[in-house]
């Protein structure tokens, strides 16, 4: 495994032995259209809790995969084009494959993790905003947080400056609610600053964190029990034997030719933010290597 790190301590200063190469954030991009849609409805111009264009769900709802709304990674047509590289579908090719109305459970009824779901949430961001998702992140996140070289990755030629070979000629408009690319430094400020600072109001914040437990993980991974808030990830985690299992908060993601984790455990007296990002397929791989930096100082 090829892995690329980043750790920020607890007054948000990156360590030394930082990554600067660009790397896809994957799901973690779901944090941060998370923390958009929350200012937001800061600014009074979204409601979490009002339901969206006539859907018997709210945006809230569908920011913690809980509106019901289904998911598109299993479908063969959509694998065998990705696979064929193909350009992206538009929106509507992908709702003739996977109809949002059709409702795995009523809302609030169940729990299911949905890239379907947060497509739906890129539109409304977009729709308030009359601006593109890339617009938006910058404006509402990336630049207010100091990010200065992330981005919405918009064309294939955005992944061939990855390290991550595996991902080289994949168009990121197929992971459909976007992916942001940049430096794994900028990730793990990312999170520091959106747990750790005052840039969400106290509203927001307990928005953010506000947890639905999900159960058990996967073989392979070092969840004790995990759970879910808005665009976060929450629960325990193994750090290493012999250990008490750790509370994290963060996100991790896949895509083709890499994973990722970015995590911070807020419990420990130095609050180390880490984001781990690694070629391959191994989830838990770059879970436990963020872990290793978090615990490392404990």
């Amino acid at each position: 495994m090829t892995a690329l790190f980043a750790v920020v301590d607890s007054e948000g200063r990156p360590e030394g032995c930082t990554s600067t190469e660009i790397v896809p954030w994957w799901s973690f991009t779901k944090t941060l259209i998370a923390a958009a849609a929350l200012r937001l409805s800061e600014e009074k111009r979204l409601r979490l809790d009002a339901p969206i264009d006539g859907a018997p769900y709210t945006l809230r709802q569908l920011l913690q995969h809980r509106a019901g709304v289904g998911d598109y990674g299993a479908l063969t047509a959509y694998n065998a084009a990705v696979a064929r590289r193909e350009q992206p579908w538009h929106d509507d090719q992908l709702f003739a494959h996977i109809d949002p109305a059709a409702l795995l459970f009523p809302p609030d009824g169940g729990w299911a993790y949905s890239n379907l779901g947060y497509l739906l949430v890129r539109r409304v961001l977009e729709r308030t905003c009359d601006a593109d998702l890339q617009e938006i992140l910058g404006e509402k996140v990336l630049r207010p947080l100091g990010l200065l070289r992330s981005r919405l990755g918009v064309s294939i030629d955005d992944m061939q400056q990855t390290p991550f070979p595996g991902g080289h000629g994949y168009h990121p408009g197929w992971a459909f609610h976007g992916v942001v690319l940049g430096p794994a430094a900028e990730a793990a400020l990312a999170l520091h600053h959106l747990l750790c600072t005052d840039f969400l109001e106290p509203l927001s914040r307990n928005a953010l964190l506000d947890r639905h437990p999900v159960g058990g993980v996967a073989n392979g991974r070092p969840w004790v029990e995990a759970g879910y808030g808005l665009g976060l990830m929450n629960g325990t985690m193994q750090a290493a034997e012999g250990h008490a299992p750790l509370w994290v908060l963060g996100h991790s993601g896949s895509g083709p030719g890499s994973v990722c984790a970015v995590y911070h455990a807020p419990d420990l007296t130095e609050r180390l933010t880490a984001a781990v990002f690694a070629d391959g397929a191994d989830a838990g791989a770059v879970e436990r290597e963020a872990l290793r930096h978090i615990v490392r100082a404990s």
